[in-house]
């Protein structure tokens, strides 16, 4: 028995065999993830259409940055340029989380100038709530519904709670949602956790008395709530259930066609 995550890949593997990741099936269970591609891809279309057609109507007068541009070209990049800067967020994401893992755990680190208002404003955070860590970072799985997940922190912080474990996941997008309850939810009701060097042995975790988001932006980390209690975890996980069920449901080729 053991779970494993693959960072490179963003993959799970519990007991051996692959496991959908929490926000995975958010992802696929809530949204429908083929109208976002639909639209960008129109949108492309679109302006590469209308590049086409100021050529047609200006010729040689078009600028020359204009027209210089292949509308094949252009089309492809703008295509792509959603996911391009999803991308390019991630990364940065990831880089902060990182930091955030070894500064809540009081280590010295060298952070990169474009970073330095991102990590200097969540240790101002944590100094500001006096907020202590009870598990970071650790990879969490649920047999009985068969997901795993990694969950950024679960802290104690005096002020909130008694100082009781509250989950707190650490956004760096440009707005936090109030959905992130449902990731929440998911993690505070794995089954266990699991430490990176020992993927075989299983801990149970703390009882989470709530959850929260921390908005991790240059102007510094601002604290939401989404689950002020037990209850409203459990019907948050509820959700994350029914997302689960319509993610498993949800999927094109398992369409036939009927034929008179």
């Amino acid at each position: 028995m053991s779970l494993t995550f693959s960072a490179a890949a963003h993959r799970y593997r519990l007991d051996g065999k692959p496991v959908t990741g929490a926000t995975t099936i958010l992802g696929a269970g809530i949204p429908k993830p083929a109208i976002p591609y639909w639209a960008a891809n129109q949108a492309a279309r679109a302006a590469s259409d209308w590049l086409r057609s100021l050529g047609d109507l200006a010729g040689a007068d078009l600028p020359w940055h204009v027209a210089s541009l292949n509308p094949d070209d252009a089309y492809e990049q703008w295509r792509k340029a959603p996911w391009k800067k999803r991308d390019e967020a991630a990364v940065r994401g990831t880089a902060i989380h990182a930091l955030a893992e070894r500064v809540i755990h009081g280590e010295d680190v060298d952070v990169p100038n474009d970073l330095l208002p991102y990590v200097s404003g969540y240790v101002d955070f944590l100094d500001a709530w006096d907020a202590h860590p009870v598990l970071t970072e650790k990879s969490v799985a649920n047999r009985a519904h068969w997901y795993a997940g990694r969950f950024d922190t679960i802290l104690s912080i005096p002020g909130l709670h008694d100082g009781a474990p509250v989950m707190v996941d650490l956004k760096t997008s440009n707005s936090v949602y109030p959905e992130t309850a449902f990731q929440n939810a998911a993690y505070s009701r794995a089954e266990f956790y699991v430490e990176d060097d020992d993927p075989d042995t299983e801990h149970p975790l703390p009882e989470v008395a709530a959850s929260y988001v921390a908005h991790v932006t240059a102007d510094g980390t601002r604290l939401y709530e989404l689950s002020p209690d037990r209850a409203h975890i459990d019907e948050s996980f509820q959700t994350f259930l029914h997302a689960l069920a319509i993610k498993n449901r949800w999927n094109p080729k398992q369409l036939q066609e009927v034929t008179p």
